[in-house]
């Protein structure tokens, strides 16, 4: 969500989507950045805003904004569908709000 805020999602995906994102591999479906169809590439730098993805046999990376992405994310063995404008905070607070999201909070 735009105010930093993440989506409800399993504890599984918290987990995963709580580490780190660079090497892992990115099916774009659908992005404000890229245009022709979906995409596959690897993530090879992370900001707040966007992605910056290499994809196979292009010779320069691509820097994909976060917000109005759709996509799906592949770590290890996990697919994970993703939107990216609920990634959209500094990936070092990312750890911390991915896995705070999935805690109730006691009063």
């Amino acid at each position: 969500m735009a105010d930093g805020t993440l989506s409800p999602a399993s504890t599984r995906e918290r987990e995963a989507l709580a580490g780190e994102l660079i090497g892992a591999t990115i099916a774009i479906e659908r992005s404000p950045g890229l245009h022709g169809g979906p995409l596959a590439g690897t993530i090879v730098d992370e900001t707040m805003h966007t992605f910056v993805v290499r994809f196979p046999g292009r010779s320069r990376a691509r820097r994909i904004p976060k917000a109005g992405l759709e996509a799906t994310l592949l770590l290890g063995e996990r697919s994970i569908r993703l939107r990216g404008d609920t990634l959209r905070v500094r990936p070092e607070d990312r750890t911390r709000r991915v896995l705070l999201a999935g805690r109730k909070r006691s009063h």
